[in-house]
């Protein structure tokens, strides 16, 4: 029995093939983590979704940005980006299949030791407090107010966390964290906009994951959505998304009990150029 963390893979299903294949992965064996942005960009979404879907519990799904776009462009609160290729899902006979699958996916997920989520954590929200707010998100994703939370949810506002938030701003502060923190100020107030690597972080501005005093300093974090970043180990922290979708690698991280867990990778086809 084999658990894997894997970064992005914006609907490139077949490097995800090719990475099953090389690991031996095994559904009935072994668990796959998927750090998010299962969809998008890439030439294959509903594969990758009902690829992922045919493994049970084996997929272990986190919610993305781009995936969270698809449930909000299905139920009509969000326009499609011109680089978007979510088409196929959305006229697929199977489509209300795939979506209810996807809309119960996690937020946050605490395994082996490891907290997993898409984009960050805001430094003032430690383990338990984390997972407790994607729960709140969760359930509403799952719930009969769907529609309503996703015409809501898009906005850079608030940019920061308050116990005192409540409605749809509080949500929208999660998903954001949740999905797409990079960089932020010493205190805590998210850039939704700044999106280089650690030598581009703008002036007052720090990656989340190095702010002082972040409340899961302690905790072991693993992370896409950077694919600027790439993959990086360091204090706690695990950064996957190595741009698949833009031709570089799809990687995964097969997780061992003492820590010396082994990077394997996979090179993508370039679905799309960086920056389109």
């Amino acid at each position: 029995m084999a658990n894997y963390l894997i970064g992005d893979l914006q609907g490139c299903d077949a490097p995800l093939a090719r990475l099953l294949a090389k690991i031996g992965f095994s559904a009935s064996r072994d668990t796959l983590y998927l750090l998010g942005d299962l969809v998008n960009r890439g030439p294959a979404s509903a594969a990758v979704l009902r690829r992922l879907m045919g493994y049970g519990d084996a997929a272990q799904c986190l919610l993305g940005n781009h995936d969270l776009s698809l449930l909000a462009i299905a139920h009509g609160d969000r326009a499609p980006h011109r680089n978007d290729t979510m088409d196929e899902i959305l006229q697929a006979a199977d489509r209300d299949a795939m979506l209810d699958w996807l809309r119960h996916r996690a937020m946050a997920i605490h395994a082996h030791g490891i907290l997993m989520v898409h984009g960050g954590v805001l430094p003032s929200w430690d383990l338990k407090q984390s997972l407790a707010l994607a729960g709140e998100v969760e359930r509403v994703l799952r719930g009969p107010a769907l529609g309503d939370f996703l015409s809501h949810m898009y906005g850079n506002q608030p940019d920061r966390w308050d116990d005192q938030l409540t409605g749809f701003e509080r949500l929208r502060v999660i998903v954001n964290a949740l999905t797409r923190l990079r960089f932020c100020t010493p205190e805590g107030a998210m850039d939704l906009r700044a999106s280089g690597g650690l030598h581009k972080a703008p002036p007052g501005l720090l990656p989340w994951f190095d702010v002082p005093d972040r409340q899961t300093a302690n905790v072991t974090i693993a992370f896409g959505h950077w694919s600027t970043l790439g993959y990086l180990r360091r204090d706690n922290i695990i950064a996957l998304d190595t741009g698949c979708v833009w031709g570089g690698c799809l990687s995964t991280l097969k997780l061992a009990a003492d820590g010396r867990h082994e990077l394997i990778q996979e090179k993508c086809e370039q679905a799309q150029a960086p920056g389109d």
